[in-house]
């Protein structure tokens, strides 16, 4: 009887300690990127070319799939952007990925972590509207770590650019090669 009252408590307490510990929390995939978005000018001028930057930082122990995917069945990462009036926006450089092994695959995967930056070329036509604007870009990417893959997420990301007559360089530490 006392082997057994010995063993019911052991177990209440296993039960205890287990509920006290909160359980490990899989992020959601908006969780696991946060994006940012930077002009190359500001102001940008009418009539003139700039680059917007959408820096991505993908939380650690996680990674997203490459542009450029390995695998038929993986899910690129996909930046779009919308031309509001006055704006021409052209194509998307995206940065070659790393490849990477992971026990779920036999052949390595090409993927991105840490801080990654996609370019999106740009022209404010001479009728852009003076002032504040808005470029609106749509981010579509899979975020995966070791131990499972999230559903595939969307986010909205804002680009904000001012419009003027002339354009003043900004922000050189990502568009060095405009200098």
């Amino acid at each position: 009887m006392k082997v057994r009252a010995a063993l019911l408590a052991g177990l209440a307490a296993g039960a205890v300690y287990a509920a006290a510990r909160p359980p490990a929390q899989i992020p959601s995939g908006r969780e696991v990127v946060s994006p940012s978005a930077f002009a190359s000018f500001d102001p940008v001028a009418r009539g003139g070319n700039f680059q917007i930057a959408v820096v991505l930082k993908i939380r650690e122990g996680f990674h997203i799939n490459a542009r450029e995917k390995s695998e038929e069945y993986l899910i690129a990462t996909d930046l779009r952007a919308e031309a509001p009036a006055g704006f021409k926006v052209g194509d998307v450089a995206y940065p070659k990925g790393e490849l990477h092994t992971f026990s779920f695959s036999k052949k390595p995967l090409n993927v991105y972590e840490g801080k990654v930056i996609l370019r999106v070329d740009v022209t404010a036509l001479p009728s852009a509207p003076p002032g504040a604007q808005h470029i609106p870009l749509k981010l579509r990417y899979q975020a995966c770590s070791s131990e499972v893959c999230l559903p595939p997420t969307t986010l909205e990301v804002d680009a904000p650019v001012t419009v003027a007559s002339a354009a003043r360089p900004a922000h050189p530490e990502l568009f060095q090669s405009q200098r």
